[in-house]
């Protein structure tokens, strides 16, 4: 398959994860070990900087960032404002990113090769990926997410040959945009109180689905129809855990667009939609995984989506520090040259670096070990989100008070950033839900000590 990230990949200095299954060159003033241009050794040569393997473990890791960042700073940086300002997603270039026409080949990161995808099961990649996008444009890439992770991630692995066959290579060339179904308008952190719910007919070997999802990314890409094709979450028996997953294609009869929401605080770029279920018939061919199983394929996917939203939050802080710090660099003030002379400047500046870092690392080193197979991985998923998702908000917010006036306009980016960042804390799983999470996982270490 030619896409563009197989080119790079392909050459012998990027190898090791298929076994596995801006450029410019930064100062030392400016984290040499932080830095993933192409101009810096490898993260399997010897003498790297440990910090550099730790964010590029392989040589294929920095191909990725390398391709990812340089199509950010090409396609994506230039529009995010204007679609920001419209809010609806760039339909043209999100296609791009897929197998088609030499794209980009990302669509299906972590989808095999045998069904349309890069075959890179890897929450590494996935963490590059998502953090680069994130540093332009954090709703281009909630949108990627919602296709890539919750869409194709979450079929590949509970799906089955035939389902993967069928759907898998529309979802990975770009030619098919959807999403994940889950969130109601009375169930949002309480997912398992869902009542859509779909009832079996015998006569017809298939379930008939009723309800409606609600804060569904990529529910409509137009405003006036619904996206091409889902995973839904449905209620399938009485258990309070009995819920199925089931394949949902635009265009099904009595499947329709409730409504696209507007105004949103920010993600603005990234559409948003309730989506309504009226008798919609599945065939049994649509249900992925086993009846009333779905729990488990929702938990594992939600583990690999919080680290996905957590390296957004870690492209979203880089990209407010450098803001930030190149306003202070060249801001004038009280007869000075710069704003580094100002200890208030001083304090937003390095506090904002030192979370940075601690986020970056705890991203890094909980995605090079997590196995996207298995479930259970729970606590630092939850972990990782908890905390880099206010520490983007935290440095966004910082980045408008160093930059004052400047900050606060659209033109400067930051102010963007910063409502972006916000989503961060609700959606994936609300901040509350991860101390709930967490605290119950503690606690069953049941004495043990921590490592």
């Amino acid at each position: 398959m030619a896409t563009a990230f197989r080119r790079i990949a392909s050459s012998p200095r990027c190898l090791s994860i298929a076994n596995k299954s801006s450029t410019k060159q930064p100062s030392i003033q400016r984290s040499w070990f932080a830095s993933a241009s192409p101009s810096w050794p490898s993260g399997e040569d010897d003498n790297t900087p440990s910090l550099t393997k730790l964010f590029n473990p392989t040589d294929d890791h920095v191909a990725l960032r390398e391709m990812v960042r340089s199509f950010t700073e090409r396609e994506v940086e230039p529009q995010a404002l204007e679609y920001n300002r419209t809010e609806s997603l760039n339909v043209p270039l999100f296609r791009k990113l897929g197998s088609d026409n030499g794209g980009m080949g990302i669509l299906g990161l972590t989808v095999p090769e045998e069904f349309g995808g890069t075959g890179l099961h890897d929450a590494t990649a996935v963490s590059i990926v998502h953090e680069e996008l994130s540093y332009s444009d954090p709703a281009f890439c909630l949108s990627y997410l919602a296709h890539s992770i919750l869409l194709a991630n979450n079929l590949s692995v509970n799906g089955n040959e035939e389902q993967l066959a069928h759907i898998l290579p529309g979802v990975c060339d770009g030619s098919k945009i959807g999403g994940m179904c889950m969130s109601e308008p009375n169930a949002g952190t309480d997912v398992l109180g869902m009542r859509t719910n779909a009832v079996y007919d015998s006569a017809r070997n298939g379930y008939v689905l009723n309800g409606t999802k609600m804060w569904i990314t990529n529910g409509t890409l137009t405003g006036e129809e619904t996206g091409d094709l889902f995973l839904v979450y449905a209620r399938t028996g009485s258990g309070r855990a009995d819920i199925t997953q089931f394949i949902v294609e635009g265009g099904m009869e009595g499947f329709s667009l409730g409504q696209k929401i507007n105004d949103k605080l920010g993600m603005r770029a990234s559409p948003t939609a309730e989506l309504v279920f009226e008798n919609v018939f599945l065939p049994s061919a649509n249900v992925v995984g086993d009846v009333n199983g779905a729990t488990i394929c929702m938990m594992r996917n939600l583990e690999i989506e919080r680290v996905a939203l957590a390296a957004m939050a870690v492209g979203i802080a880089r990209r407010a520090l450098d803001e930030m710090i190149a306003y202070a660099s060249s801001r004038p003030a009280f007869g000075k040259p710069n704003l580094y002379g100002f200890g208030q400047i001083q304090k937003h500046i390095t506090e904002s670096y030192s979370e940075y870092m601690a986020g970056k690392c705890y991203l890094y080193g909980f995605a090079n070990g997590l196995d996207l197979s298995t479930y259970g991985n729970g606590l630092d998923a939850d972990g990782v989100k908890l905390y880099c998702a206010p520490m983007a908000k935290n440095v966004a917010d910082r980045a408008i008070q160093v930059m004052g006036g400047y900050g606060y306009v659209g033109e400067y980016k930051v102010e963007r950033l910063w409502r972006d960042a916000k989503l961060l804390e609700i959606g994936g799983g609300t901040n509350e839900s991860h101390h709930k999470n967490m605290s119950r996982d503690l606690l069953r270490l049941d004495g043990n000590k921590l490592e």
